[in-house]
């Protein structure tokens, strides 16, 4: 300090005693025959002022050189020799850069008391600096955040975790915290008294940045309640919105729709609307099959021997038919059943046994989940026919795949029905209508030559 002090005080009368005596010459000699314009006390005053502040301006470009030009590339050599690479993502992210940027200021923040002797100015200086230094310490935080952000999303725990949000969650309370301190600076008040001050603004604050705050709160509930993250595939009609997430920020989400359009759904509406998220399917690596076969009611009937001998030769079919065949006789059997009546007792049906097939069939499938829902159940009838529900799971979770072995399925039960004796529902068309009249008139036209 003492050395500063010194070297304020040379400084300054260094200037003087060049400045002075062109002022008393100038008193000493008249205006008319001085060829340079008279100074007074406070020129000399007001030129020893612009010179320090130009002289302690260039010591901070020369202190700041130095900080970005060597300082910041020895510490940048230093990270670069270590063998992890995580520390390079500070450096590539300019953070250990704007660190460099806090060295003028500490410069400026030592010299003032020594180098000005107004209260006021020093005052104002002080003020300036305690500003900078706010601001470059919100840019190196803002850096460090990008770092940390870049280095946890490389991850693979991290991947599921939403940490876009919380960065930007972070970025902004600090940024708010930034401009308290900042206008506390400004009006020479605590951060505590601007802060109370802005409590009777609040009212008006909700009322003009509503659908800020309710984008930001959203995101917030989003990102800690891990509710969607970049990935998930989403299916949300109101926002036209079905496809993979791409980006969950603080206010919204982008989601990339399965016909590659970019829809922007506000955070707002993931909280107060419904939605549906895929994750739990992706993650369980099972994909739902559920598909109905409506059968037309009237193809429904008992198996006779003629169809039970076709119905043996299908060999995963086999083991269901020995085992309900032997259950059904000695059922039959106990309750002295008279067997010339197929309605008496219990016996096979076609639409059973086609059941029980759908089952058998996909038992030695392998591209269907075992250790999930398997079943095969009858539905309540309807004009439509009566409905088979298959109620599956595929092994995998890609959509062509799973379409495809989807559509593998339903092709084999349709060909197959006809061997149960059965028939797919389906409505007439016009062809139907169009073939009927033909036959009835054809059918009229022959009863008529027959009565003639």
């Amino acid at each position: 300090m003492i050395g500063i002090d010194s070297l304020a005080g040379s400084f300054e009368s260094l200037l003087g005693s060049l400045l002075l005596p062109l002022a008393s010459a100038a008193t000493a000699t008249g205006e008319e025959n001085f060829p340079f314009v008279p100074l007074d006390g406070e020129v000399v005053h007001l030129l020893l002022l612009i010179a320090k502040v130009l002289g302690l301006i260039a010591v901070c470009i020369l202190v700041n050189w130095i900080g970005k030009n060597v300082i910041v590339k020895v510490i940048r050599s230093l990270i670069q020799r270590t063998k992890t690479k995580r520390d390079d993502v500070f450096v590539e992210s300019g953070a250990i850069t704007r660190i460099s940027h806090v060295l003028p200021a500490f410069v400026v923040h030592f010299s003032t008391p020594f180098l000005f002797k107004d209260p006021k100015v020093v005052s104002v200086i002080s003020s300036g600096v305690s500003i900078y230094l706010i601001l470059i310490t919100l840019f190196v935080l803002d850096g460090v955040l990008n770092a940390i952000f870049r280095i946890s999303i490389s991850s693979p725990k991290a991947k599921n975790i939403p940490l876009k949000g919380f960065i930007q969650a972070a970025k902004l309370i600090a940024n708010l915290v930034g401009l308290v301190f900042i206008i506390s600076v400004l009006f020479g008040k605590t951060p505590v008294y601007i802060l109370s001050g802005l409590g009777a603004l609040t009212a008006v604050l909700m009322l003009i940045f509503r659908d800020a705050i309710l984008g930001f709160v959203a995101g917030i509930q989003l990102s800690v309640n891990n509710m969607v993250r970049p990935g998930d595939w989403i299916e949300m009609p109101s926002n036209n919105a079905n496809g993979d997430v791409l980006d969950v920020s603080l206010t919204t989400v982008k989601v990339q729709n399965f016909d590659k359009t970019i829809t922007s759904i506000p955070a707002y509406d993931l909280i107060a609307k419904s939605f549906i998220n895929w994750r739990g399917m992706s993650e369980s690596g099972g994909r739902r099959i559920k598909r109905s076969i409506c059968i037309d009611m009237r193809t429904i009937r008992f198996v006779d021997d003629d169809l039970l001998a076709e119905l043996n030769k299908i060999q995963c079919l086999r083991p269901y038919l020995d085992s309900r065949l032997k259950e059904v006789k000695e059922w039959n059997d106990k309750h002295d059943v008279n067997e010339e009546m197929p309605i008496n007792g219990r016996r096979l049906t076609n639409v059973g046994c086609f059941r029980a097939y759908c089952e058998a069939y996909l038992l030695n499938d392998d591209r269907i989940r075992k250790d999930m829902t398997f079943l095969f159940r009858q539905l309540e009838p309807t004009d439509k026919g009566l409905p088979i529900e298959v109620y599956i799971f595929t092994g995998t979770t890609n959509w062509v795949r799973y379409e495809s072995i989807q559509a593998d399925i339903f092709d084999h039960y349709l060909a197959a029905l006809p061997r149960f004796g059965l028939a797919v529902y389906q409505g007439p068309s016009g062809g139907d209508i169009e073939r009927g009249i033909v036959e009835i008139a054809a059918r009229n036209s022959n009863s008529a030559l027959e009565t003639q």
